[in-house]
């Protein structure tokens, strides 16, 4: 689960991470009141939106009047940010965080992600921050630093330590570093995030160490133990087929191609998929709908695929191990003419009771296309769309 940076400087700045002073606005008028409020002649319009990349797609706008204020509120609010992150769609922008300017020395990038290389977390800096980190990658890897933290001992003083000196920082910032972040790793791991980046985290003039953003990706399957964090969540942020989903407790994921997919288990989703990439289609979805494939749970997933009106044909791929193919055969039958089906439904199953499964398909009278092998059905499911 995502949240938003106002959310993210909150919840660090109670680890010993220092912010701006910041205040959210979700009217026009708001922004204005949070300028007048906040002590300094510079402030920046940000939009709140779950997304990196914001200062180049223009969701981040320097302002130094009242007025300037106000024509930044009313030229982001209501709109929806592109950037490289989002895609065409873009994010709705429904919140603006005014915060406050501050004398900027340099810049730093700063990063706690999970490893599942090594099974870690790693504390990932760069001394050459800001907006192209990423082109920063690619063209100097050396100048990026990497330590991974042993979940026993945790990260200790020494490994601050060493990563401040790595980034160059001034004597009379180095303290002030290792605070940081030996706070950042605190917070990561009792708020059980997978991920926590600064970028940047800026050196100012009188050597200090500011985040100047934040972005925070927190375990949804660790969410129980944190309402308080759960409470954060924002689902304008997210693919509202991906909010349907979840209602009916569906595992499901939003993706641009045209081939709806339905499958049990999600290794035999993520076969599915590539199987039908191989083929030369391309997947609309991720979704598996687990082991116990009711007819109400197979009726909620042709609502959800058949809401995407991208979709021009589905594949329903079921291996049934502890369920049965005549089950999920029966099954089959008694949703598909409840649902407005107007594209071609390939069907492939395999596993238990196959045979009487396929048997009860055939004899349905619906309009199904049966498949025998997943190369067969992905095939299958590629030619309909393209027709």
């Amino acid at each position: 689960m995502d949240i938003h940076e106002y959310q993210a400087k909150e919840i660090l700045s109670n680890y010993d991470v220092q912010i701006l002073e910041g205040k959210l606005a979700v009217k026009t008028s708001e922004a204005v009141d949070a300028f007048n409020k906040i002590d300094s002649d510079i402030c920046v319009v940000k939009a709140q939106v779950h997304s990196g990349a914001r200062g180049k797609a223009g969701g981040i706008i320097l302002c130094k009047t009242e007025e300037e204020i106000k024509i930044a509120a009313d030229k982001l609010l209501g709109t929806y940010l592109k950037t490289i992150q989002t895609g065409e769609q873009g994010k709705i922008i429904e919140k603006l965080y005014i915060e406050s300017g501050c004398d900027i020395d340099r810049e730093i990038y700063l990063a706690f992600v999970m490893d599942r290389g090594s099974q870690r977390i790693v504390m990932v800096a760069s001394a050459e921050g800001g907006m192209s980190i990423e082109e920063l990658a690619v063209e100097k890897p050396d100048s990026i630093k990497k330590i991974e933290i042993d979940p026993v001992v945790g990260l200790t003083s020494f490994q601050a330590r060493e990563m401040s000196f790595a980034l160059e920082l001034p004597k009379e910032a180095i303290a002030k570093s290792v605070k940081l972040l030996m706070g950042c790793y605190k917070a990561m791991v009792e708020l059980d995030m997978n991920m926590l980046e600064i970028n940047p985290l800026v050196l100012t003039g009188d050597k200090n160490l500011i985040a100047l953003d934040a972005k925070i990706s927190f375990d949804d399957n660790a969410l129980f133990r944190h309402p308080n964090i759960h409470a954060l969540n924002d689902n304008t942020q997210k693919d509202p087929r991906e909010v349907a989903a979840s209602k009916d407790d569906l595992s499901y994921i939003g993706l641009d191609g045209d081939i709806g997919c339905i499958i049990n288990g999600a290794g035999l989703a993520m076969a599915s998929m590539d199987m039908i990439k191989y083929c030369g289609g391309e997947p609309a979805n991720f979704l598996d709908i687990g082991g116990g494939a009711s007819p109400e749970r197979v009726g909620k997933a042709f609502e959800l695929v058949l809401a995407d009106k991208n979709v021009k044909a589905m594949l329903v791929n079921v291996y049934a191990g502890i369920n049965r193919c005549d089950w999920i055969a029966e099954g089959l039958v008694q949703v598909i003419p409840k649902v407005d089906l107007k594209i071609p439904l390939i069907v492939r199953l395999s596993g238990t009771n196959v045979e009487e499964g396929i048997k009860i398909l055939k004899e349905s009278g619906l309009p199904i296309i049966l498949a025998d092998t997943l190369k067969d059905a992905a095939q299958k499911a590629v030619d309909a769309a393209k027709q």
